[in-house]
C-alpha cells in the first residue's frame, strides 16, 4: 500500500509542475482588444485552481507515507515494471512509431509497428508469421492504398523517400 501512496505522491508532484508551467504560458496568449482580463485570464484560474488542489494533495499523500515506505519504493517499482513488461514494451513500441511516422511515412512506419507487434504478442511458427506479414501488410499498405482510391485521403508520405 505504502508503494501506491508514493506512486500518487510523485504523480500529484507531476501535475503540479505541468500545471505551473501551464499557467506561466497562458499568460503569454495574445490578447485581442475586447478582453477586459486578458486571453490568458481564464486558463489562469483553472490552472491556479489545479495548483492549489495539487498542492493540498501533495501536502496530504506526503503526510500519509510512512517513513521505511521510501525504502521498499524501489523494489516495489521494480516488480511492478517487471508484471507489466509486456505492456511496457508495447507502449514503447507505439512511442518508436509515432516518433518514425514522419521520416518513413504511414505505410513502412505502420508495416513495422504492426508486424513488431504481432511478433511480440503471438506464439510463433513458420505459419503465425506469415500470417503477421500478410496481416501487416493489409493494414499498412493495404489502408494507404484503401485511403488514397477510395476516399481520395493520402495518408502520410514520409521525409525519408518524399522531403
Amino acid at each position: 500500500m505504502e508503494a501506491g501512496e508514493i506512486a500518487r505522491f510523485l504523480s500529484y508532484i507531476v501535475l503540479l509542475l505541468t500545471s505551473v508551467a501551464l499557467f506561466v504560458s497562458a499568460g503569454h496568449i495574445p490578447s485581442s482588444m475586447f478582453e477586459t482580463l486578458g486571453a490568458g485570464a481564464v486558463p489562469r484560474f483553472v490552472f491556479g485552481t489545479i495548483i492549489l488542489v495539487a498542492f493540498i494533495a501533495v501536502v496530504d499523500s506526503l503526510r500519509k507515507i510512512p517513513r521505511d515506505a521510501w525504502d521498499r519504493f524501489g523494489a516495489d517499482t521494480l516488480r511492478w515494471v517487471k508484471s507489466r513488461f509486456l505492456v511496457l514494451l508495447c507502449f514503447g513500441i507505439f512511442v518508436l512509431y509515432l516518433l518514425v511516422l514522419p521520416v518513413l511515412g504511414f505505410s513502412l512506419a505502420s508495416f513495422a509497428f504492426v508486424l513488431a507487434i504481432q511478433v511480440l504478442l503471438m506464439p510463433r511458427s513458420p505459419v503465425t508469421i506469415l500470417i503477421a506479414v500478410f496481416v501487416a501488410l493489409a493494414f499498412s499498405f493495404g489502408l494507404n492504398a484503401l485511403f488514397a482510391d477510395v476516399f481520395n485521403v493520402f495518408l502520410p508520405r514520409g521525409d525519408l523517400f518524399h522531403g
